[in-house]
């Protein structure tokens, strides 16, 4: 990893999600840093309790990131009381426990509709900003679920796959604009996930899904027992944004880098095992 010395260099980050979890240690430790901050929360209420703060560094604001209205009007607020917005963090999401057969239309739709097209509006309505200063960063929170994905989790892993995928195309498609992109991929750590705040399982679960039972109930049982500390994976997201070259993958966790290693492993050996037929596909002379 780069060395890495935060300077004293005040930017404005944008951080969805900030009522709870990874998005709250961003905000509580940015503000001790002296940086502009402007969170976000379906619940403005809770948000401002959360943080404790009424500094004047401080914006708290009331988003529905899945309006795009909502959120473009978040962003002018931003650039309105900082005068700029340098780093933008797709913290917010949930996850969702259930096999494709028993989750339902609109339970599949509400997990898209958060953590894919939310995080797709925040990026839509920051892009003209950071176009305009030629500068910016973009760090989408994904999940190892969208690496290495385990049973019982299908829907979430899929919108994590998804912030995967358009994350490592964004980096592509604004680099010309000065523009860095970041996916970090978090294991397991103590926050509120496992809670019914930030969690629901299928509500018509089907009995024959022992596998998937099995795997939820193992899960559900790591609540307050996971290994990460969510404090440390705020000051590595924060120190990721000063430096000069940042990665575009980034995993958190011991259990996730090995998920990752296992799972790149796997599909080497599946890709090579059928290569010969891979190659084999061309018109023949």
């Amino acid at each position: 990893m780069q060395n890495t010395n935060i300077t004293n260099k005040t930017k404005t980050w944008f951080i969805t999600g900030a009522s709870k979890g990874f998005g709250l240690s961003l905000v509580k430790q940015l503000l001790a840093k002296g940086q502009n901050v402007a969170a976000t929360s379906r619940n403005l209420a809770e948000l401002v309790i959360a943080v404790g703060s009424t500094a004047e560094n401080f914006l708290p604001l009331e988003v529905d990131l899945t309006n795009e209205d909502s959120v473009g009007c978040a962003m002018h607020k931003t650039k309105k009381a900082f005068g700029r917005i340098d780093v933008v963090i797709n913290n917010a999401g949930y996850g969702i426990g259930g096999s494709i057969e028993e989750l339902t239309d609109d339970e599949t739709h509400a997990n898209f509709n958060v953590n894919v097209f939310g995080t797709l509006n925040v990026i839509r309505m920051v892009m003209p900003y950071m176009r305009y200063q030629q500068s910016g960063h973009i760090i989408n929170i994904s999940s190892i679920a969208g690496i290495a994905p385990g049973t019982g989790w299908s829907v979430y892993a899929a919108t994590k796959f998804s912030i995967e995928g358009l994350s490592t195309v964004l980096a592509e498609d604004v680099r010309e604009f000065g523009i860095k992109v970041t996916v970090v991929a978090p294991g397991a750590f103590r926050t509120s996930f496992l809670t019914p705040e930030s969690l629901i399982i299928a509500k018509n679960p089907m009995e024959e899904y022992t596998a998937v039972r099995a795997s939820h109930s193992k899960y559900l049982q790591m609540d307050g027992q996971q290994a990460g500390d969510p404090e440390k994976a705020a000051t590595a997201i924060i120190n990721v944004a000063y430096q000069e070259n940042p990665p575009l993958h980034l995993l958190l966790g011991a259990d996730a880098y090995d998920r990752a290693m296992a799972q790149l492993e796997k599909l080497e050996k599946e890709f090579r095992f059928n290569e010969e037929l891979s190659r084999s596909m061309a018109y023949s002379a």
